[in-house]
C-alpha cells in the first residue's frame, strides 16, 4: 500500500514537473514568437523608411529636374521673345521705310494730278470765257433784232389804234342816235309800267289787309340753330376706335365733343353738363343705347336732348329705338357727311 501511494505520489510529481516544463516551453515559444514579430515589424518599418526616403529622394530629383526644365524653357522663351522683338523692330523699320517711300510717291502723283487739274481748269475757264463772249454777242444781236421787231410792231399797233379810234367814234355816233330813240321809247313804256305797278300795289295791299284781319296771330319765329362752336356733342360708344374717329370728325367741323365709354358713364356725365346732342351706339356693356335713351327721356333737365342712335338696318331695332325716344337713326356703315347732316338736322328741329 505504501508503495502504491509512493508510486502515485511520484507519478503526480512527475506530471507536475511535465506540466511545468510544458508551460515554460510554451512561454519560451510565445516569447520567441513575440521577439520574431518585433524583429519582423522593425524590419518592415526600416524597409518602409528606406522606401519613403528613396521616394522622397526621387521626388526631389524630379522636382529639381522640373525646376531646371522650367528655367531652361523660360530662358528659351525669353530668347525667342527677344528674337521676335528684334525681328518686329526690323520689320517695323522696313515697313516705315516702305510707307515713307509710298507716301512720297503718292504726294508726287497728287501734285501731278493737281497740276493737271489746274491746267484743265485754266483751259476750261478760257473756253467758258470765249463761249460767254460769243453768247454775249449773240444775245446783243438778238436784242437788236427784238428791238427792231418791237418798234415795227409798235408802229403797226399805232396804226391799228388810229383805225380803231375812227371806227369807235363812228360807232359811238350811231349808238348815241339809237340810244336817243330807245330813251324816248323807254320813257313811254316806263310811264305805262308805273301806272300798272301802282294799280297792282293797291290791289295787293287791299288783299293783305283783308287777310290780316281774318288770319289768327302769327306764331313766334323759331330760334336760330346753334353754331358748331356752341354745340356740345356727347358720343357714347364702347369702341375706342369709333370714339376717336367720331371725335376727330366733329372737331374738324368745329363742334365741342365729350366722350363716354358706355351708357352708364354717359348718364353720369349728363349730370355734370347737358350736351346739345347725344350720339349713342346700341350695343354697349352695362347700360346699352336703349336704356341710355330711356334714362335721358326720363331726366327732367335732359329729356329734350336730341338723340342720334347708330344702328343697323334691322326693322326691329328701328321700332325699339322709336319706342325708346330716339330722335334720328343712322345706319351702319355711314359716311361722315351723314353724321354731320343728322347733327345739323337735330339742331334745326323745334324743342318740345
Amino acid at each position: 500500500m505504501t508503495l502504491i501511494l509512493g508510486a502515485a505520489a511520484a507519478v503526480v510529481v512527475l506530471l507536475g514537473v511535465m506540466l511545468g516544463w510544458q508551460r515554460n516551453s510554451r512561454r519560451r515559444r510565445e516569447a520567441e514568437e513575440r521577439e520574431q514579430e518585433a524583429l519582423r515589424e522593425g524590419a518592415e518599418r526600416a524597409a518602409r523608411r528606406a522606401a519613403e526616403q528613396a521616394a522622397a529622394q526621387k521626388a526631389e530629383s524630379q522636382r529639381q529636374a522640373a525646376i531646371n526644365a522650367t528655367r531652361q524653357a523660360e530662358a528659351e522663351r525669353r530668347a525667342a521673345e527677344e528674337a521676335e522683338e528684334h525681328e518686329a523692330e526690323r520689320l517695323a523699320a522696313e515697313f516705315a521705310a516702305a510707307q515713307a517711300e509710298q507716301n512720297a510717291q503718292i504726294e508726287h502723283e497728287a501734285a501731278q494730278r493737281l497740276a493737271a487739274q489746274e491746267e484743265s481748269a485754266r483751259q476750261a475757264a478760257a473756253v467758258q470765257a470765249a463761249e460767254a463772249e460769243r453768247q454775249a454777242a449773240v444775245h446783243a444781236a438778238a436784242e437788236r433784232e427784238a428791238a427792231q421787231r418791237a418798234e415795227a410792231q409798235r408802229l403797226q399797233a399805232q396804226q391799228q389804234e388810229v383805225q380803231q379810234e375812227v371806227q369807235r367814234v363812228a360807232a359811238e355816233r350811231a349808238a348815241a342816235e339809237h340810244v336817243a330813240q330807245l330813251a324816248a321809247q323807254a320813257r313811254a313804256a316806263s310811264e305805262a309800267a308805273e301806272a300798272a305797278v301802282a294799280a297792282e300795289a293797291a290791289r295787293i295791299a287791299a288783299e293783305q289787309a283783308a287777310a290780316a284781319a281774318a288770319a289768327p296771330p302769327a306764331a313766334t319765329a323759331p330760334a336760330a340753330p346753334r353754331s358748331p362752336a356752341d354745340t356740345l356733342v356727347m358720343v357714347a360708344d364702347d369702341s375706342k376706335v369709333v370714339r376717336v374717329k367720331t371725335s376727330r370728325l366733329l372737331v374738324q367741323h368745329g363742334y365741342r365733343v365729350v366722350l363716354a365709354e358706355d351708357g352708364a358713364q354717359a348718364a353720369q356725365m349728363i349730370e355734370t353738363e347737358l350736351p346739345a346732342v347725344l350720339v349713342t351706339d346700341v350695343e354697349m356693356p352695362g347700360m346699352d343705347g336703349f336704356e341710355l335713351t330711356r334714362h335721358v327721356r326720363a331726366h327732367p333737365q335732359a329729356r329734350d336732348i336730341p338723340i342720334i342712335m347708330i344702328t343697323s338696318a334691322d326693322d326691329r331695332l328701328k321700332q325699339a329705338a322709336a319706342d325708346a325716344g330716339v330722335t334720328l337713326l343712322l345706319g351702319k356703315p355711314y359716311p361722315e357727311e351723314a353724321l354731320i347732316a343728322c347733327i345739323e338736322k337735330t339742331q334745326a328741329l323745334p324743342t318740345a
